[in-house]
């Protein structure tokens, strides 16, 4: 009959823990659906009441920092916040948060230490350095290329890098690395404004950049200068000008050229899809789908429709694909 009670007893004691978790989510989840839809009062009401019953829950929060976010009261918001990252379990997330909260609060001295003690217990986190350039760079502190490359070199599969730093190097006149890391961007995050906008990017640097006379890269890697003269050896093409069909014959010539010469040296993934690409047929449609989008829009579509079935077989490859740089295939 005793074992029979403790059972019983032991029965119910989980049962009620689980309907308590339950209901512990069911309000996380109804307090998220506030956030979305901008009734951060209602947010932060909800979160608040959920954590009475569950101090410790980190998840309840992270989403009561970012309630306190968008309802700009960053003073409660940074409470929270410290409260995450001083606990020893502290993830990545966490810091992040912290980081948004400092950034909104212009405490650039707070920010910066937070970020370079993330770092150091995330070394391989690409969204850390990559918001910790974005800081910097806000700062107009020129150490932000640095934390950007530290990025791509930790976590070479986080496009966020790619992105920040090929604007930087478009900025500063490069001719080689707005090419590299704005292409690979554009394969990771290919469906957002940002990647329309590295398109544009891409398409002007080939314009205006690459096969202008004069600054010439100085002090650059092995395979910047390698990469370089490659597709320079084809500059009487862009004598007709740039386009997408300019484009593509200037980029077919340099994968024959770059795998006679240089692929077992420089094994590199950006440049492998390419000739995936190209040996099944595809490269044409890449070319179209990565320039003539943004160069002449009428013609792009008027191009997919003369050309459906290559159109269909790449935005089909496309979809069932994710582009990834392996860890190694660093050379800046």
């Amino acid at each position: 009959m005793m074992k029979k009670l403790k059972q019983v007893f032991f029965a119910t004691l989980i049962a009620i823990s689980s309907t308590a978790g339950a209901q512990e989510q069911n309000m996380q989840e109804t307090g998220r659906a506030f956030l979305r839809s901008g009734d951060f009062e209602n947010a932060i009401l909800v979160f608040n009441r959920a954590l009475a019953s569950d101090k410790e829950n980190r998840e309840l929060k992270k989403d009561l920092v970012l309630a306190h976010y968008y309802k700009r009261d960053y003073s409660k918001a940074l409470e929270i916040a410290k409260s995450l990252i001083d606990d020893d379990d502290a993830d990545v997330m966490s810091f992040q948060l912290a980081g948004n909260v400092y950034r909104a609060l212009e405490d650039l001295k707070e920010a910066t230490r937070m970020y370079r003690r993330a770092i150091k217990k995330f070394p391989a986190s690409g969204p850390l350095y990559n918001e910790y350039g974005e800081l910097l760079a806000s700062a107009k502190n020129g150490e932000a290329i640095e934390q950007w490359e530290k990025g791509i070199q930790a976590d070479p599969s986080f496009a966020g890098n790619y992105y920040n730093a090929a604007v930087h190097y478009a900025n500063a006149g490069n001719k080689v690395w707005p090419l590299i890391y704005g292409e690979i961007f554009v394969n990771m995050e290919s469906l957002t404004e940002r990647a329309t906008a590295m398109k544009k990017l891409l398409l002007q640097q080939y314009k205006e950049r690459l096969f202008a006379e004069g600054n010439e890269p100085k002090n650059e890697s092995e395979f910047a200068k390698a990469f370089l003269q490659t597709v320079q050896k084809q500059g009487s093409v862009a004598n007709t000008g740039i386009t997408v069909e300019t484009l593509t014959a200037i980029r077919t010539r340099f994968l024959l050229d770059w795998y006679a010469s240089n692929a077992t040296k420089f094994p590199f993934k950006l440049f492998d899809y390419q000739q995936q690409l190209a040996r099944e047929g595809m490269f044409e449609a890449y070319n179209q789908w990565l320039f003539g989008t943004v160069e002449n829009l009428p013609a792009y579509e008027n191009w997919s429709r003369t050309h459906n079935d290559a159109h269909a077989a790449f935005t089909s490859f496309q979809r069932s694909r994710i582009f990834r740089v392996p860890q190694g295939q660093y050379y800046r």
